[in-house]
């Protein structure tokens, strides 16, 4: 290979990183916005996610030229399936962070966040840099501005179980309280062992972000026949 062509090579290298780098990048600030609400799938997630999505979008365009294939070894490569699978494969891995809590489906808005950095990646891994930058702010900014619109209730959704014996007042009693308390609690099952003595109760508790969980253990400690509490971390 001639001093030409290795220079060639670099330059093609050191553009292939920039649009990996690229991808990245972009894809953390999504996953940013995500982290900071709490959400199961985070700034590394995502950053992974754009990362392989702009990797395999490279690999996708370019892997041919790597081959140093001739025109004699008659051999026909449609490299857009790579970039093709990365689209449907991004499924399994959005489908993770989708759960149900009670009646409530979770983790929507989390599983389109991990398909859009998916295709901000094949964006970058592309060339388009423009287009990816352009699909980064407009991502970010339908997760923040429009979040105001959707949700005006910026509450923490916890689950909460509860042990209760004998000497419990009755569930409906204790969701009453609750409700006066302003933790918002949703009964979401329950179930009674041996001769009903003990009753194992799920909650739904939506709790205020600040003091919230200090509010609920103290409602709780004030309540007797509670014999164990356990209160599950975000969704």
């Amino acid at each position: 290979m001639g001093p030409s062509l290795a220079g060639a090579a670099l330059n093609l290298d050191g553009a292939l990183v920039l649009r990996i780098i690229l991808g990245t990048a972009l894809g953390a600030v999504i996953g940013y916005e995500r982290d900071t609400h709490g959400r199961p799938a985070g700034l590394r997630t995502h950053a992974l996610v754009a990362l392989a999505s702009a990797t395999f979008m490279v690999v996708s365009t370019h892997f041919v030229y790597y081959q140093h294939y001739r025109p004699a070894d008659q051999i026909e490569i449609d490299g857009s399936r790579i970039a093709a699978s990365v689209v449907s494969g991004i499924g399994f891995l959005a489908g993770g962070v989708i759960l149900r809590n009670g009646f409530n489906i979770e983790g929507l808005t989390t599983a389109a966040g991990l398909w859009l950095v998916a295709a901000i990646g094949l964006c970058a891994g592309g060339g388009m840099y423009v287009e990816s930058v352009a699909a980064t702010a407009v991502g970010v900014s339908a997760l923040t501005i429009l979040r105001r619109f959707e949700d005006n209730d910026d509450r923490v959704r916890r689950r909460l179980l509860l042990t209760l014996s004998e000497r419990a007042i009755a569930s409906d009693q204790l969701v009453a309280k609750l409700a006066e308390l302003d933790l918002v609690p949703t009964l979401e099952g329950w179930n009674t062992e041996g001769s009903g003595a003990v009753r194992q109760l799920t909650l739904g508790v939506r709790l205020p972000r600040v003091n919230g969980e200090a509010r609920l253990v103290a409602a709780l400690e004030a309540e007797p026949g509670i014999s164990r509490m356990q209160l599950e971390p975000p969704a």
